[in-house]
């Protein structure tokens, strides 16, 4: 179950529409929806509808949760190792689908 803000933040997302509350921050630029926490992009949406993401470096609970919150995408530890649905992943940006 994710949390109230990443609901908020991931509908606003695939919605394009703009977010701003705490941590998390959705915007557009240059055509390329963007979902940032704590101002790191971890997910994008571009022109063509293609949803990629990334945990931008930060390995972190709450990185894991937000981009869990995002349909299609399945993030998952185990032995310290990130899983990205299923697939051991090192955290660099990975297209995911068209969502448009």
């Amino acid at each position: 179950m994710s949390r109230k803000i990443t609901s908020e933040a991931v509908t606003a997302f695939l919605a394009g529409r703009t977010f701003s509350k705490s941590n998390m921050k959705v915007s557009c630029e240059y055509g390329i929806w963007k979902l940032k926490l704590h101002n790191n992009t971890i997910a994008t949406i571009d022109g063509m509808g293609v949803l990629s993401v990334s945990n931008a470096g930060w390995a972190s609970n709450t990185t894991k949760e937000r981009l869990n919150g995002i349909p299609g995408v399945r993030v998952n530890q185990k032995n310290w190792s990130w899983y990205l649905n299923g697939t051991e992943w090192d955290g660099s940006w990975k297209r995911i689908s068209i969502v448009k």
